[in-house]
């Protein structure tokens, strides 16, 4: 401390001098945002949708009975691929194995970054992880009351990949006349009420 610069003090008092003449002053301007600070808190208060991939065709194919909430054992590589977006659940469905829940047919694209020592297998499949209930409860409907398991959306939880897997039962083909014509009706509304409401 003997070594101390006597201007320090000095400096210290006239920036504290100066802040105080600011804030009486109000005809000072304003501090006004850079571009880039409001582009920072717009992209931080942006609320991001979590699902990566959703199947709809499993809502016109099938009754949704009920839902579970499953994790799904990944790659590294499937992991990245989910963050870009590369997921398809089309033709996917849950297969029961030795008390085992294993997901099919869901296509995982890889990156074109992959490293070439990896095996990239895009539809492998995939252990589902679920409680002994839950597992004891889906292989009772698939086994005992002819339904069927089907994955209907991919979504982070978190740093987390989650599986919504649904019970269902198979609609007939009346049914599905039925959904489509419910669902061109809802179209047809909303048609009605926007051109009314432009008038």
């Amino acid at each position: 401390m003997e070594n101390a610069d006597p201007l320090d003090g000095s400096l210290q008092q006239t920036d504290v001098a100066r802040r105080r003449s600011c804030r009486k002053n109000t005809d000072a301007v304003p501090y006004r945002r850079t571009y880039n600070e409001f582009m920072a808190k717009s992209k931080r208060n942006k609320t991001s949708d979590n699902t990566i991939a959703q199947n709809k065709r499993a809502r016109f194919d099938y009754h949704l009975l009920e839902s579970f909430e499953a994790g799904v054992s990944l790659a590294g590589w499937e992991v990245k691929a989910l963050r870009a977006g590369k997921a398809e659940l089309t033709d996917s469905y849950v297969l029961m194995k030795d008390g085992e829940a294993f997901l099919l047919g869901a296509n995982i694209a890889p990156l074109d970054t992959v490293s070439t020592h990896f095996v990239t297998d895009p539809t492998r499949t995939r252990k589902l992880l679920l409680h002994k209930k839950e597992l004891a409860k889906i292989n009772a409907g698939v086994t005992q009351k002819g339904q069927t398991c089907v994955c209907t959306t991919l979504y982070w939880k978190g740093h987390l990949v989650k599986a919504r897997i649904e019970l269902a039962q198979g609609k007939k083909q009346h049914d599905k006349r039925e959904s489509q014509k419910d669902r061109d009706w809802q179209r047809q509304k909303a048609r009605i009420v926007r051109d009314n409401v432009k008038q």
